[in-house]
């Protein structure tokens, strides 16, 4: 009889410790991927019919490039790392003016000598006064070759030396397929992509001196007067620069950016068309670029990038119970057909849960980069308690 007392009273110690035995461990395993892509027929843009291209929406993502992606000569695009490096030795600010060049008589006959090849210049005399600024509107508007070598001599001493400079900024920007030999791109061994063009675009125009130079339309200059940016897309539809460049190895070029509104939101169009020749270079280089930068901007809109209900996360049980977590609102964001967008997760342990129930609120997610849309991840349907042999198992 007391046999009998103590196995009940075993027993029923038994079952009311595994009644109350802590749930099983539910685990949260990410199913969706680190980035979604936008779904939708990827636009077709107006690329280039020949020659290289490539185009982006600075921090939104890139439309990818056209043609063969391998370096070719740049011309007068080289300009602007020569701009580039001139301003972060020598930072303009407030309007000022920087340091001065006083032309030399050996830089006269330089503009006379590169005049006679053909190259462009704008003209200098003995004795004149140039000032950083102007020397840089020199440039980048008219595209002096004779002005790209008196600033990378009065930067480092020497053309080698700046040009130096110029490969260490390019390897810095991780401008791998760049090859500079010359400050102004004269020079057919002066080589770059699209892309790598792309680069020192935005990193350029992130300095308000060069922006602002490169937006201009004209300049003077004190010898020459008057002189006009051959960039002709500036002014028109939104594209404030930035480099022309043309000669019979390179063809036209053009690195350009375009300024345009969506949902409110400023956003720039990057760009950069190298090797056109279908008429005068330069003239095929802006026309090749305004359709590309146009097509591009036009494919730019708020769009659903991922829809409420989509699996984000799989929870399993140590019992081998399982449910789902789904995102709870449609996440819209600003973008294109085919745009692939990093996804991030947040507010959430995925080491493992102890109670699952529908509509549990797990974590959020999160779409995009510099703005994202987020919103929470909730558990759909339930996880069973564990059957009660389940937690006499466990407790043996």
């Amino acid at each position: 009889m007391l046999s009998a007392l103590l196995l009940l009273t075993l027993v029923v110690a038994v079952a009311a410790r595994a009644a109350t035995e802590a749930p099983p461990l539910v685990k949260v395993h990410r199913t969706l991927g680190s980035y979604i892509e936008i779904p939708g027929v990827p636009p077709h843009l107006a690329w280039p019919v020949e020659g290289e291209a490539a185009v982006e929406v600075e921090h939104i993502g890139s439309f990818g490039s056209s043609g063969p992606r391998t370096p070719v000569p740049i011309a007068s695009v080289a300009k602007m790392m020569t701009a580039y490096l001139t301003l972060e030795e020598h930072p303009l600010t407030n309007g000022s003016s920087g340091f001065t060049i006083i032309v030399t008589p050996s830089d006269v006959l330089e503009e006379q000598r590169r005049a006679a090849e053909d190259q462009s210049v704008t003209e200098v005399r003995a004795g004149e006064r140039l000032t950083e600024r102007q020397a840089l509107e020199a440039l980048l508007l008219p595209s002096a070759n004779n002005v790209a070598a008196m600033l990378a001599r009065r930067d480092a001493g020497s053309i080698p030396a700046f040009v130096a400079r110029m490969n260490e900024e390019a390897r810095s920007l991780h401008m791998d397929s760049t090859h500079y030999t010359d400050p102004s791109g004269f020079e057919e061994t002066t080589v770059s992509t699209p892309g790598d063009q792309i680069r020192l675009v935005e990193a350029a125009m992130r300095n308000p001196t060069f922006a602002s130079i490169v937006a201009k339309r004209t300049s003077n200059l004190p010898v020459v007067g008057e002189v006009y940016n051959y960039n002709g897309l500036v002014g028109e539809e939104g594209y404030e620069g930035v480099k022309t460049g043309s000669d019979s190895a390179a063809g036209g070029c053009l690195a350009f950016v375009k300024r345009i509104v969506v949902a409110g939101r400023h956003l720039t169009v990057v760009g950069v068309v190298l090797g056109q020749h279908d008429g005068p270079l330069v003239s095929a280089a802006l026309a090749s670029a305004r359709r590309l930068g146009n097509s591009a901007a036009a494919a730019v809109r708020v769009r659903d990038a991922l829809a409420a209900g989509t699996e984000v996360d799989r929870l399993i049980s140590e019992d081998g119970g399982n449910a789902i977590a789904v995102s709870t609102q449609t996440l819209r964001a600003i973008g294109w057909p085919g745009l692939r967008l990093p996804a991030h997760l947040s507010d959430r342990d995925s080491g493992g849960l102890r109670r699952v129930h529908g509509g549990q609120r797990i974590g959020s997610i999160a779409i995009g980069g510099s703005d994202p849309s987020q919103t929470s991840v909730r558990v759909r349907g339930s996880i069973k308690p564990p059957s009660l042999g389940w937690r006499l198992n466990h407790l043996l």
